[in-house]
């Protein structure tokens, strides 16, 4: 992909969460209110770069009870005209571009056959692929209203963001609002509760990538408020897509970790490229693959890029 590497819902916990309604199909964001607090950021039982864990405090702040939809997105795009990445491509000369002359395209998860088997890249550059066409111009799929906006990069994500009158989360204010209240927890609900996912979460079953057994009830991306929402009344915090946060990213939540990656990003696996952090995981995430669908996963992106299992929710002070 010109030579760039791409790389709760819970169960309801409480009264507030099993008494918050399901999301309503208008463009109008609802917002939640959070007290916010002090918790145990990070994870140190699956992935080294979710560590170390460390104590993280965030002011009140309120955030969008589900991902942005495409009802949502395709209101700012009317009200203003805007054109997504996707939609305009990049040329060579752009700062903080990919350094090559790019169509208008974005990534489209769609392995061949031989690819399912070998292992190799599951990732193809599509070319007319955005947030209204998400498998590209050869498929007439039109997206559900109700189903979270992909192939948004984060600058996509933060001009929604300016419109709309919010801003991307950081990365503690996110997993702060994943965690819904269960602190020092490996999962977004009870760890009881871990086997029982498919009732909680839009993730990946089977063997991946060869086949997606769909016993959640999707083999793709769910509308939003599909699964029940986590202690706080958010819904599809874990799985279904990944979502975009302010923060750069960095290797590890170390202090020498964030000071290297600076405002643009550090991952050893992009040398090179702007990154920033993604976190939730996706309906591609498979604990035999990627056991991302847990408040502490984190993931680095490429800035110049969007695809399609990466989508976004704001929040605001």
């Amino acid at each position: 992909m010109a030579a760039r590497r791409f790389a709760l819902t819970v169960m309801a916990v409480g009264i507030a969460a099993a008494c918050s309604p399901a999301p309503e199909e208008n463009s109008e964001p609802q917002w939640v209110a959070l007290s916010g607090g002090c918790f145990q950021m990070g994870e140190s039982r699956i992935y080294p770069e979710e560590g170390p864990v460390r104590e993280a405090c965030v002011a009140p702040f309120e955030m969008m009870r589900h991902e942005v939809t495409n009802a949502q997105f395709a209101a700012f795009v009317d009200a203003t005209g805007y054109k997504t990445r996707a939609e305009r491509g990049w040329s060579a000369d752009e700062a903080d571009g990919p350094g090559v002359d790019l169509p208008p395209s974005s990534a489209v998860f769609a392995p061949s056959a031989e690819q399912r088997q070998e292992n190799l890249s599951w990732w193809r550059l599509v070319e007319g692929a955005y947030w209204q066409r998400p498998f590209g111009p050869d498929r007439d799929d039109e997206p559900d209203p109700q189903a979270p906006v992909v192939h948004i990069t984060r600058e996509d994500a933060q001009a929604y963001a300016k419109w709309a009158g919010g801003r991307l989360p950081s990365e503690a204010e996110w997993e702060y609002a994943a965690r819904g209240g269960l602190d020092g927890k490996l999962m977004a609900w009870e760890d009881a509760e871990a086997a029982a996912v498919t009732q909680k979460a839009n993730t990946w079953q089977g063997a991946f990538p060869a086949y997606d057994a769909a016993s959640d009830g999707f083999a793709g991306v769910a509308p939003v408020g599909s699964f029940p929402a986590n202690g706080f009344g958010l819904y599809d915090m874990i799985g279904n897509v990944w979502e975009w946060t302010a923060t750069p990213y960095a290797p590890d939540h170390s202090d020498d970790a964030r000071a290297r990656a600076g405002v643009n990003g550090l991952d050893p696996a992009q040398p090179g490229a702007s990154v920033g952090t993604i976190r939730g995981g996706s309906f591609l995430c498979a604990k035999s693959y990627c056991y991302r669908y847990r408040p502490a996963a984190r993931q680095a992106q490429d800035l110049s890029f969007g695809t399609s299992h990466i989508g976004f929710r704001l929040v605001r002070d």
